[in-house]
């Protein structure tokens, strides 16, 4: 992953990005501090595509595992105020 000074990029405008890119996702620096990541349009929507996988692959787990309590929302709100 690339980083960037924000500085960079507003003296160079897209040219910056678009050359950092070319290398992977950009990291914005802004006050020393990583503050934001670019990435392509493409590149994003696979990410969120793996994380939903992921997400769902580890719900299945837990409940082929037992790791779940079945209820309606009444049970859950009624569980949540006891505590």
């Amino acid at each position: 992953m690339v980083s960037m000074p924000a500085q960079e990029i507003k003296r160079r405008g897209m040219s910056a990005l678009n050359d950092g890119l070319e290398q992977g996702p950009v990291w914005v620096i802004a006050n020393n501090t990583p503050k934001y990541v670019v990435m392509y349009g493409e590149e994003f929507t696979k990410l969120e595509e793996e994380l939903t996988a992921l997400r769902v692959a580890l719900s299945e787990a837990d409940v082929r595992a037992g790791r779940v309590t079945r209820g309606s929302a009444d049970d859950l709100m009624a569980d949540l105020m006891e505590d």
